[in-house]
């Protein structure tokens, strides 16, 4: 790795700067948006980051590689986005809304990140990131300007296709080795606790996620939206945690991941005229359904389809956000609602959940097969979910061998006595 990866991560940053300095000027624009960046930038470097600490053994990748894609994939998405929806010959103008939807980019790339925790390596994740942006920002564009949908939290464009991107890749990955359980493959009290760390941070800043680029005046119908919609999706996620349970005990999965799954559906629909009770009852369904992917789904897909999602993002992002986009398509057939000029209609809403997930598993497809090519190393079965393949890590055996000699000697000396 020590040559392959540094020549790629300095090659393509190298390449960013010629193009920033090419392409890329200042704009102005109310500093008031940074406070909703800022919530944003928190869930994409903290919130994503812990909440795939989980792993016994792989703590220091989950973070540690979830700042390398964010840091990378946000200066790509400027560029791709910025490149798509410029004037014609004009530079690309960056501004606090560019720096929100440069970070929106990189959760694609973070969700698909959690399909194939564990099974890969740093230079595979970047040509992952690099791959995958510009897919989603062909999308993106396809959704917003060609189809002219309305989805203001995301749950098709982000969470959707970035499920479906990574179970896509993750597919053509497959490792018939990890078939069985690996040993690593596992949680500990502690590693639990970490993650739930992420967990707490994305379901408390997820209404400035939902809300960020939207108008001034519907910022607040979006964040309360959001706002209950999390609150029953938890309820409901715990209730269910326990009721699966034989012993009525709740599950650190369940609650670490589906607690959050109502934040991902309300989002496509939580600028539209519905009241808070309609987005309850989203956050409810989609606690519901995730919490049976977990328990049901998961499983399936391991042992039928050869599709070794580590995070269950299917449950947590593709579930819910197939939930948002129906609920989109629900509402604009319900009601009639124009947007920045533009009538929505359920067709159009439909094109666009279909298109996102067609496009999202023909390009993770494709990506998984360039990332299977031999030249990029792979890491094998035995060193799956194991940060010492990739990072210095303390010796910690060394030092618990240590303290455990010390301690039988003097219980030794004492029996001696």
């Amino acid at each position: 790795m020590r040559f392959k990866f540094s020549i790629i991560a300095l090659l393509l940053e190298a390449v960013f700067i010629v193009l920033f300095g090419l392409f890329v000027e200042y704009d102005t624009e109310n500093i008031n948006s940074y406070l909703y960046f800022k919530d944003v930038h928190v869930m994409i470097f903290i919130g994503f980051g812990f909440l795939m600490t989980f792993l016994k053994k792989y703590g220091f990748t989950s973070l540690g590689i979830n700042m390398l894609i964010a840091a990378f994939g946000l200066q790509w998405g400027t560029l791709m986005q910025g490149f798509l929806h410029r004037g014609e010959g004009e530079k690309i103008f960056v501004k606090i809304k560019s720096m929100i939807n440069a970070d929106f980019s990189t959760a694609t790339a973070l969700i698909s990140f959690g399909a194939v925790l564990g099974k890969t390596n740093p230079a595979q994740m970047l040509l992952l990131t690099l791959l995958e942006i510009t897919v989603f920002a062909g999308n993106e564009y396809l959704v917003t300007e060609i189809f002219k949908a309305t989805d203001i939290g995301a749950s098709m464009t982000i969470h959707a296709f970035g499920a479906y991107f990574g179970l896509a890749v993750t597919f053509i990955l497959y490792r018939p080795g990890l078939k069985n359980k690996h040993k690593n493959e596992e949680s500990t009290y502690h590693s639990d606790i970490f993650a739930m760390i992420g967990t707490l941070f994305l379901w408390l800043f997820w209404p400035s996620f939902n809300s960020a680029i939207a108008e001034e005046n519907e910022r607040i119908k979006i964040i309360i939206n959001t706002y209950y919609a999390l609150a029953a999706c938890a309820v409901t996620t715990f209730a269910l945690s326990s009721l699966l349970d034989e012993r009525g005990k709740f599950s650190m999965v369940l609650i670490q991941n589906a607690t959050l799954a109502g934040g991902v559906a309300v989002g496509t629909c939580a600028d539209l005229t519905i009241h808070p009770f309609v987005a309850m009852g989203i956050g409810n369904i989609a606690g519901i359904i995730s919490v049976l992917g977990f328990r049901f789904l998961t499983p399936v897909l391991a042992s039928k389809l050869k599709i070794q999602d580590t995070c269950g993002v299917h449950n947590l992002h593709g579930l819910p956000g197939i939930l948002g986009g129906i609920a989109g398509i629900i509402v604009t057939a319900v009601q009639s609602e124009t947007k920045k000029g533009v009538e929505l209609t359920a067709g159009k809403q439909a094109a666009a959940l279909g298109s996102t997930i067609g496009i999202a598993l023909v390009g993770g497809a494709l990506t998984g097969a360039i990332l299977k090519l031999p030249i990029w190393g792979q890491v094998s079965d035995q060193n799956c979910f194991d940060d010492s393949a990739y990072w210095e890590v303390p010796e910690e055996e060394k030092l618990y061998e240590i303290n455990s000699n010390n301690y039988d000697e003097h219980s030794r000396f004492e029996a001696v006595m």
